[in-house]
This record gives structure tokens, sequence and C-alpha cells, in this order.
């Protein structure tokens, strides 16, 4: 049976949407937290990892009983999406209880990235965001750490509450203060009038001009999307989902995709304290070792992170995969090459590959609008809508943009009119800003490639369209684990040529234990040899032009988040690299002898 319709239009769009309706969703997202309440109290809900190292759970009936006295304390304060709950710290038991607080009764909460806190030097983004929201309430688990951030942008008469009790020069309130909330009338009522519109989270996206602007998120939004992850997913209703997760919960993956897919389906996350880093990696392996999920949804770098070490280790290999149902990456693309190590790991420790998917979405659809299905599949698809989602691929400047409309999609962005009207079309479709291909253009039914932002994407000055999503992803397959990520430069030039930056550690490795700083090992005549080789093998499989790579630089210093080169998520903002770094990119073009670059021929 054929699972969505295909209509071509006269404008030369295509409408595409799922032959399957959307299932019934609660109005309420916070509706999950009191079934499973109610039908499990004694089931972990979240896990963390105690001071003396075992894991402490927080079960879904304390999870309530929290939820519902915090509620009271916030009822009390008069908050509301004009004053919304702000979070500036990081994934906690405490970041959980009070965010799910102010959903239960209404209250609009707005994490926020907390490295505008603790990376940012300056703390504009910071104050723009205050400005924005004007909140009722902050909240910081780490007072210290938060400290500086909160005298820089938090004005002197919104309350600050902190989870560890610390001084930071100013009045605070402890957060063992709002679980001392008791009025469950209020509470009941509260929660009793929240409707699907009622708006939710408010959740931030730099964009490529890094001025940080608020997604609204409703109630329907983050609801429905989890209807629809059950439609693609039967299994998680019929098996509470484990999980390890380190995804941040200021963003749309972490904080709606699979924190809310946990409580929607009674599951357990163990929070995991590591990161996709050569440091950060050794806390998930340990995680890893004690738990075996159910699901492992993480972005690319997380895969990339982790393969070497399900590797190299048979016992964290078993562990990993004895239950494993679904891997998912999303956020950007996979590497082949590491998506095959996946599959071929499995085949090795179970006997058979996991199923891998992803699919495409923003923030800004909460964030699941594409999702590809059960057949093998390659990097770069997307896959077909969801049920409730309607796809309109429209012909913009010789692409096709993908445009979306359904029950998760957000009706803007908060006190920002002109930018939600530039973000829908004249039809009320959101313009996601990528462009598709299909995988297969006699057999729709095969869904589609992700082809590139609109926003990215070039000319030569040979008048050759540059299609900077998939030559990006390209690059990065052919020079793993040497390159961390890289700008494509070439605008209103006659070739193009790449801003790199490495894997200072795996070019070290290239180096026969040379020691030296990071400059000194990238200048080293073995990393210069291994990049124009590569380079070169590059070059004799484009096709063009377009996907040539005529040189490349080797940059040191790694993208900034103060200097808009890099989003709060962690990927790279290719127009802030490009402006910021004019020098570079004169030098990419200043000829092949310039000081640094390198070229197919320098082998």
């Amino acid at each position: 049976m054929d699972t969505h319709r295909f209509v071509p239009r006269d404008d030369g769009s295509l409408l595409v949407t799922a032959t399957a309706a959307l299932p019934p969703y609660p109005e309420r997202l916070t509706a999950h937290l009191t079934r499973h309440a109610a039908e499990a109290p004694d089931r972990p809900f979240l896990v963390r990892r105690g001071p003396d190292g075992a894991f402490e759970p927080l079960t879904y009936g304390a999870a309530l009983r929290s939820v519902e006295r915090i509620a009271a304390a916030l009822l009390a304060r008069n908050l509301s999406a004009e004053r919304p709950v702000m979070i500036l710290s990081g994934n906690s038991f405490e970041h959980a209880l009070i965010s799910l607080a102010a959903l239960h009764v209404g209250i609009a909460v707005a994490p926020v990235s907390p490295a505008y806190s603790t990376v940012s030097q300056d703390h504009a983004r910071l104050r723009a965001i205050v400005d924005l929201l004007t909140p009722g309430l902050v909240f910081a688990a780490e007072g210290a750490v938060y400290a500086p951030a909160i005298a820089a942008a938090v004005p002197a008469g919104t309350e600050v509450v902190i989870a560890d009790g610390a001084a930071i020069g100013r009045t605070t309130t402890p957060f063992a203060v709002l679980l001392q909330g008791d009025d469950p009338e209020a509470v009941a009522a509260a929660h009793a009038a929240v409707e699907p519109g009622t708006v939710a989270k408010l959740l931030f996206t730099s964009g490529s001009t890094g001025v940080p602007k608020a997604v609204v998120n409703t109630h329907r939004m983050l609801s429905a999307n989890q209807a629809m992850l059950q439609a693609r997913f039967p299994a998680l209703t019929q098996e509470p989902p484990v999980m390890v997760d380190w995804l941040p919960w200021h963003h749309t993956f972490g904080g709606n995709h699979n924190f809310n897919l946990v409580l929607a389906n009674g599951g357990t996350l163990h929070i995991d304290e590591g990161r996709p880093t050569p440091g950060g990696i050794r806390e998930t392996v340990r995680a890893l070792r004690e738990v075996a999920p159910t699901l492992y949804l993480t972005v690319p770098k997380g895969f990339e992170a982790l393969v070497p070490h399900l590797r190299d280790d048979p016992e964290l290999r078993k562990n990993f995969f004895r239950r494993l149902q679904v891997t998912f990456f999303a956020a950007a693309g996979l590497p082949q090459p590491v998506w095959d190590a996946i599959d071929d790991l499995a085949r090795r420790t179970i006997g058979r590959t996991v199923p891998m998917v992803t699919g495409l979405g923003a923030t800004e659809t909460a964030p699941l609008a594409l999702v590809t299905d059960d057949r093998p599949a390659r990097a770069g698809q997307v896959g077909l809508p969801a049920p409730g989602v309607e796809l309109k691929v429209a012909p913009v400047g010789g692409k096709r943009e993908a445009r979306v409309r359904g029950p998760n999609v957000t009706p803007g962005y908060w006190r920002r009119p002109d930018l939600t009207a530039a973000a829908f079309d004249e039809e009320g479709f959101y313009r996601l800003g990528d462009a598709l291909v299909p995988v297969d253009p006699d057999d729709l039914h095969r869904g589609f490639t992700f082809d590139g932002r609109l926003n990215e994407d070039f000319k030569l000055t040979t008048g050759v369209w540059v299609s900077v999503g998939p030559l990006r992803a390209a690059f990065l397959d052919a020079f793993q684990p040497l390159v961390r990520d890289v700008a494509i430069a070439g605008e209103a030039r006659d070739e193009v040529a790449a801003l790199v930056f490495p894997d200072v550690a795996a070019c070290r490795a290239l180096c026969d234990g040379a020691a030296g700083e990071d400059a000194a090992i990238l200048a080293h005549p073995a990393v210069r040899h291994e990049f124009s080789r590569r380079l070169a093998a590059f070059a004799q499989r484009s096709t063009g032009s377009s996907n040539r790579i005529a040189r490349l630089l080797l940059l040191a210093e790694p993208p900034a988040l103060d200097r808009d080169e890099v989003t709060d998520k962690g990927s790279i903002n290719q127009r802030g690299v490009l402006r910021n770094r004019a020098e570079a990119v004169a030098l990419l073009y200043a000829g092949p002898d310039a000081p640094g670059i390198i070229t197919p021929e320098s082998a």
C-alpha cells in the first residue's frame, strides 16, 4: 500500500502528505506525566550519576509530586508567557522539574544555551535574550558558574533561583523553596486551563545572522510531534524506551524530541554527563557500559566519537547493541563511513544491523517533519512527511525548497511579527530553507535527499551554482577523521576553496609523535602531504567546478561562538566564518604559493 500521496501543481510545486492519519494526542504535554505517574509511579523517569558514582533515579510519582509543588510556587509569582521562566543551566533534575512545572500550569519556559553564559565573554547575546523575554524568574543550577552572566544580563529586580545555594553577590531564592509550594486547587485549575495553543516553550535559534530569535512552541506542537513519532515507531507504545542522552534540553532535538519521547512513552532517560569530544566521550562510554539503551538518538558527532570505542571494547559493544531497536541522527549529515562502521559493528555483535533513521525538521517544527522509513537509506536522505504534516516542495531559483504545514509548526517568533511574516509563504507553509531532490525521480515513494541550505548556496563567476550542503558533507566524508568542520568559499570567484577546521589530535597522529603547538602540527610536512593527497583524490571524483575544491587552508583557531561562527548547538555558521575570516578567504585566492595554502599538487 502506498504510504504517501503526491500531487503535482500548476505552479511547479509538489504537495506530499501521508495516507495515514495522525493519531490522537493530549491537549497538554504534561498529561503524559500525570498518566505515567498514576500507572507506574515507581518507574524511573530520569536517572543521574550521583557524587559516589552510583545512579540516582527520579520516579514518575516523585516527579509529579515535585512538579505540582513547584507549579504552585510559580503560580504565586504571577508568571506567564509575558514573564516566563528562563533557564540558564544545562540538563539536571532541577531543570526538568522547573520546566515541567511551568508547562503543567501554562507558564512559558525559555531554556537558553549555557554557552551564552559560560563561553561568551561579553554576554551580548544573553542580554538581547533577556530584553526580548522579560523573564519573571531566572533559574541556574550552579550559582558560581552563572554568577558573571547573571550580573551582566539579569536586571536587579528579577528573581534568581539557584539550585546549589551558592552566594552570587545578590539576593537569590534556593531551589528548595520552590518545592515548598502547596496549593493543589490552584494548580489543578491552572492545568485545566492550559489549551493546545498555549505557549509552552520559547526556544532560541540564531540563524545565519547570529541574532537570537525566540521560536514559539505550543503544547499542540509538542504533543502532536510525539504522536508523529509514535506513528513512525509503534514499538514506543509497547515497551517503555530506555535512553542514555547528553543532548542539551535548550535545543529542540534534546529537549523536545528526546526528552518528550521518553516522557510521552513512560520511558527512562539516563542523563549523560559526557559529550562527543575526545575527553567528554569517556563519560558517555562509562554510562553505556552500564545501561543498555533501546534507542540511541544523537547528532553525527556523537556517533563519530563513539565508533572507535565500540570498535575497541567488546563488552561496551555487546551492551550497546543487545537491546538496541533504533538508532537516529539529526541536526547535520552523518558521514557515510561512520554509518557503515555502525552497521558493521552491529553485524559483528548481534548478527544484524540496527535500523538507522533520520529526517528533516527544525526548532519551528518541534522538531520532526520528515522521516525516513524502514528501507535501507544512505547519508543525505531525509524521507517523507510524518502523518499530519503537509510538505510542499516549491521551485526557488533553480532548486526546490521544502515547506511544511501542520499541528507541529510554530505560529511564529516571539515579539517579532516581521520575522514571522517572512517565515511563511502565501499559503501558510513554513519555509524550512532546505532544498530537496527526489532519491529516485521515477519513484517518489523512496523519499527525498537533502540538497543544501538555500541561504548558503552561491554562484561562481562562471554562473555555476555551488550547492554547499552536499559539497560540505562529501568533503567531511573524504577527510575523516582529520577534519572537524569546513566552510566552503567561492562566491563571486572562479573556483571553490575551503577553510578547514582540523581535528588536531588526528593530525598529530600523522606526525610520528612530533610535539609542538597546534599551528606547528598543522604545518608539519606529513599533515600537509596527507591533506594534499586527499584533496587530489577528491578532485578526481569531482564532476565539475561546482564540486571541485581547488585549494584549502588549515585554521588553528576554532570557530568562535561570540563571533557568530558557530551556533549554540555546535554546528558551523558558514556565512559567519567567511565574514569573520575575510583575510583567510583572501589568502585562499592569492595564488597557490600563498603561505599555508594546500592544493592537490602540493603532495
